[in-house]
């Protein structure tokens, strides 16, 4: 099978997240076909659920379609760097691979900050791959927090 990158389709859950007031951060999950499983956008605000990123979504949403705690064999498209909270989430769900856009310096839970998946505790790592779309994914952001602070 050849590659084929999933993340303007993130890009895409991102701005339908900002054109909803939430942080332009997008996700999608895919199975080991290939196939799109699952995609969402941060829904913090809207669901009132500090849990709610577009990470947690997906996998909250092809677990139950799968009837299975743990997605082996799928892949995750994600904007930006997974926070420790969704990197947990990640590694529990046993996520084969990690693709994300922008560095998280601030919040992040992979390169940055915790370093969930390089820590002694941690029982899975995805492969990880990083600043897929980058420039995309950080001009999101800066838009969205440029707008906010007027």
């Amino acid at each position: 099978m050849t590659f084929k990158s999933h993340m303007h389709t993130a890009l895409s859950e991102a701005q339908a997240a900002a054109e909803r007031g939430e942080v332009p951060v997008g996700a999608v999950l895919v199975g080991p076909d290939g196939s799109i499983v699952a995609r969402a956008g941060n829904r913090t605000r809207e669901l009132s659920d500090p849990t709610a990123h577009a990470e947690v979504l997906v996998i909250r949403e092809a677990c139950a379609r799968l009837g299975s705690e743990r997605l082996t064999g799928h892949d995750l498209y994600v904007t930006l760097e997974p926070c420790p909270m969704c990197a947990a989430a990640i590694s529990f769900a046993r996520i084969r691979r990690l693709y994300y856009g922008a560095g998280d310096p601030k919040s992040g839970g992979v390169s940055h900050g915790a370093r969930v998946f390089a820590h002694p505790q941690c029982h899975h790592a995805p492969e990880v791959y990083d600043g897929i779309a980058a420039s995309e994914a950080e001009a999101q952001l800066k838009a969205f927090f440029s707008a906010r602070r007027g």
